[in-house]
């Protein structure tokens, strides 16, 4: 039996460097650039962030979800999760360890159903951290509901050629390719009859109707594309994987995201419960610190019992795809942390504010736009009803009805069935 809540010293040593580099000299970068993590780097840009990159590449800690073979580390889930608990304190932090969203599950599928040409012509140029990628999935009337898609894909000679809309496609507005699903056999249904493809975002009939701001944005910084894909020709080696296993390619793509997004937010949740223990015993009412008044040390208290029992079961979810290599095993424990996690971020950034007073509420701390992710949190990679369903039938398809009148655990009958096992009248 194998049971260890310790992490190898040689790794920890890792991620101790890690949480040095990302506090010093990250995290400046999300002061300076708030808004431009995920833009092509220009001159001023680049004569910043190249050397970082490459800080990052020495430490061997770049594009760490991938393996080897491909450019990246192949540190599996686990470690990927305690790495990605530093980098979610910074918004700059994943671009410049190359396992930023959504380019990091779009580089997983490309390295699992590419072909070679597909990954030498997308997947070399992400991990490189040189463009930057779309997944162009749900719709604006069925939202991730795959049953209500209509976008298209209908064979036409050596081609494909792609019609319909899509939704929330994130970042197109400045990546060079989306990852786009379609359905190439509305007869079989979505889970057989859909596809997956690389579609250049330069494409003729690819058109950004709008670049929707997340409440946290600008209105002009706006990356989640509403597109319009108007007789969209492209070969036929852009289809990604086998024709009709787009729901299978996207599981695979989904899974890692969720799990991704899950480890960042543990990350940004300590960021808010450290600067609410930090204002606690910083400030005072009535001559007291605020670290002495029942109803902060109750926050404070909650927030680190929340905290750490996500923690946990993060990254045992994250242990168990490791060990099992198969997200579709670990589907339950993955939806669980997933609907958790907007719960998680915005109970602790709430009790942070309320810590913060005023203060809290304005954009003098990051706080407002921690807690205006919490949201955003609870519908990406699929809404939270959506995931709290999926867990609910994986913990019933455990369980059995009884045949009788009564529970299980009705006493009474149990109490009979005792006394005639032990022959007591």
């Amino acid at each position: 039996m194998s049971w260890d809540f310790e992490t190898d010293p040689e790794f920890q040593k890792k991620l101790d460097w890690t949480a040095r580099f990302v506090r010093d000299e990250v995290e400046p970068l999300d002061l300076v650039w708030p808004h431009d993590n995920y833009k092509p780097l220009d001159d001023e840009h680049r004569r910043v962030v190249d050397p970082l990159k490459q800080k990052v590449r020495d430490q061997q800690l770049w594009a760490c979800h991938l393996e080897p073979a491909l450019g990246g580390q192949g540190y599996g889930q686990l470690k990927l999760a305690l790495l990605n608990e530093i980098l979610g304190r910074s918004a700059w932090a994943p671009v410049i360890f190359g396992t930023q969203a959504p380019d990091t599950g779009n580089a997983e599928i490309i390295a699992h159903f590419g072909t070679e040409q597909q990954k030498a012509t997308y997947l070399q140029p992400l991990l490189d951290g040189e463009i930057f990628s779309c997944y162009s999935m749900t719709e604006p009337q069925g939202g991730a509901d795959v049953s209500g898609f209509e976008t298209t894909a209908v064979r036409d000679g050596d081609d494909w050629i792609i019609n319909g809309w899509k939704f929330f496609s994130s970042n197109a507005r400045y990546a060079t390719f989306c990852i786009v699903m379609a359905y190439t056999d509305k007869d079989a249904g979505p889970h057989k009859g859909m596809s997956m493809f690389l579609v250049p975002t330069d494409s003729p009939g690819l058109t950004i109707e709008r670049n929707l701001a997340l409440i946290h944005e600008p209105v002009d910084e706006g990356s989640e594309a509403y597109i319009h894909y108007d007789n969209v020709r492209v070969p036929h080696t852009a289809l990604l994987g086998d024709e009709g296993r787009a729901f299978e390619v996207a599981q695979v793509r989904l899974g890692g995201g969720r799990v991704h997004h899950a480890m960042r937010t543990v990350g940004l949740a300590q960021r808010a419960l450290d600067m609410m223990c930090e204002r606690a015993l910083s400030r005072t009412t009535r001559g007291k610190a605020l670290s002495e008044r029942e109803t902060v040390q109750n926050y404070i208290a909650e927030s680190y019992a929340q905290l750490e029992q996500f923690r946990l079961f993060v990254l045992r979810t994250a242990w168990l795809i490791d060990k099992t290599k198969d997200y579709s095993l670990c589907r339950r424990d993955i939806s669980a942390i997933k609907f958790l996690t907007p719960k998680v971020l915005h109970d602790i950034v709430q009790r942070s504010i309320q810590v913060h007073g005023a203060l809290g509420v304005t954009q003098d701390t990051p706080l407002a736009k921690m807690w205006v992710t919490a949201p955003v949190m609870g519908l990406v990679d699929g809404p939270t009803e959506v995931h709290l369903r999926q867990v609910a039938r994986a913990v019933l398809a455990d369980h059995r009805s009884t045949d009788g009148l009564w529970p299980t655990d009705h006493i009474p009958s149990k109490l009979a069935a005792a006394k005639g096992r032990l022959g007591i009248a």
